[in-house]
C-alpha cells in the first residue's frame, strides 16, 4: 500500500515538472524580435481558440512558440496573451492564462 502511495505521488511530481511555465520567471536583457505572421485554418471543432505564437525564453535565448488551436475550458473563458513587459533595464516574460 505504501509503495503503491510513494510511486503515485512520484508519478505525480515528475509530471508537474514538465508543465510549461509553472512558478516560472524568464527575463532578458533585450527585447523580443518582432512577431511573426502565422497562418491558421478552421477550428478542429466548437469551443476552440486560435491562440497566437509567442516569444518565449529557451536556454539563455529567445525561441519562437508556434501558435496552437485550444479547446476553451469554458463557455465565457478568454484567453490573455503572454507579453514581455520591460522591468527596468530587462524585459520580463508574463504567461498566456485563461481568464
Amino acid at each position: 500500500m505504501k509503495g503503491t502511495l510513494l510511486l503515485s505521488l512520484s508519478f505525480g511530481l515528475l509530471s508537474l515538472a514538465g508543465c510549461e511555465g509553472v512558478g516560472v520567471s524568464y527575463y532578458a536583457s533585450t527585447p523580443p524580435p518582432p512577431l511573426r505572421v502565422e497562418t491558421f485554418g478552421p477550428a478542429p471543432g466548437a469551443d476552440y481558440v486560435w491562440i497566437n505564437g509567442y516569444w518565449g525564453w529557451n536556454s539563455g535565448a529567445y525561441a519562437w512558440v508556434p501558435g496552437r488551436w485550444d479547446h476553451r475550458p469554458r463557455s465565457r473563458a478568454v484567453w490573455v496573451e503572454p507579453r514581455w513587459e520591460k522591468k527596468g533595464n530587462r524585459y520580463h516574460l508574463r504567461q498566456g492564462r485563461w481568464r
